[in-house]
């Protein structure tokens, strides 16, 4: 005879159920969109029309191809790649060493300077557009890829530095202190102890700062006028003509556009959540 008791299930609680229902719901809201957009790009402009909700009959697989080609998809994507590369980079590290500074040194404006470049995130885009513009026309710095990184640049600025702030006030204080008295200067410091703390930092801030640039729009539109030079975002305006719109090639254009974007996301997903609840813990 067995005398060990199992022990009952608790029953699941009435308030965690609708929490779950609610989470399924958001989840599909936002999931419906995206697929709904892969079943248009998979049809031809006859049958979206006659039936624009269901599944593709066939698979036409040729709109990527004609997107890719007549929309010029590649010279954009290098551009795209190519501003958002390197304002990724210069911001996470001129970013890091300005929130560094404001985070573990000590001196008299660092709460001041904290300020500050908050005061940066909260200065929409839209209020110094034209004087930027009427400023770089006089610089000469329109209709150059440049012009466009220095405005990404900027705005990428004050949430890396905030963030990375979070997360270089997390760190222990003795750790820098036993390095100084080991003799270990403040660059040493910076590059070898706070920056591997802080990776999942860099990992959050840069994947917000690469998706905030890869889908910007306005900026890019205003400021470049080569087609040669446009990035991604603004190469998808071509798709949608003043007379007749191909609604297929431009649904598969915008799936091209995204999907870099959504598989970086899905990869590091976990490191974004981890890095926003430990830059939140302290400071």
């Amino acid at each position: 005879m067995n005398n060990h008791k199992t022990k009952a299930k608790k029953p699941i609680s009435p308030v965690l159920i609708v929490i779950y229902i609610l989470l399924v719901l958001l989840a599909v809201l936002y999931i419906a969109p995206l697929l709904w957009m892969l079943s248009v790009s998979l049809k031809d402009n006859p049958e979206l029309m006659a039936a624009p909700f269901s599944l593709p009959k066939a698979f036409n697989w040729v709109n990527y191809a004609e997107a890719w080609t007549l929309g010029k998809l590649g010279i954009a994507l290098l551009n795209s790649v190519f501003v958002c590369g390197v304002t990724l980079l210069v911001s996470l590290f001129f970013g890091s060493m300005a929130a560094f500074a404001i985070g573990r040194m000590r001196w008299k404006f660092s709460e001041a300077m904290g300020t500050f470049f908050l005061i940066g995130m909260m200065v929409p885009v839209h209020c110094i557009l034209i004087p930027l513009f009427v400023r770089f026309s006089h610089m000469g710095l329109t209709n150059s890829r440049f012009g466009l990184m220095l405005p990404y640049i900027t705005f990428s600025l004050p949430m890396t530095i905030f963030l990375m702030t979070g997360f270089f006030k997390s760190i222990p204080g003795e750790l820098f202190e036993s390095a100084a008295i080991d003799g270990c200067g403040i660059y040493r410091c910076f590059f070898q102890i706070a920056l591997p703390l802080a990776r999942t930092g860099f990992f959050v801030s840069g994947l917000m700062t690469f998706i905030n640039n890869w889908n910007e729009l306005l900026l890019a539109m205003v400021f470049i006028s080569d087609p040669l030079k446009k990035t991604l975002p603004v190469t998808l305006t071509y798709f949608v003509g003043p007379y007749a719109t191909n609604y297929v090639q431009m649904f598969a254009a915008i799936i091209i556009a995204i999907a870099p974007t959504v598989i970086v996301y899905c990869i590091f997903s976990n490191q974004i959540v981890e890095g926003l609840t430990t830059g939140a813990v302290k400071g």
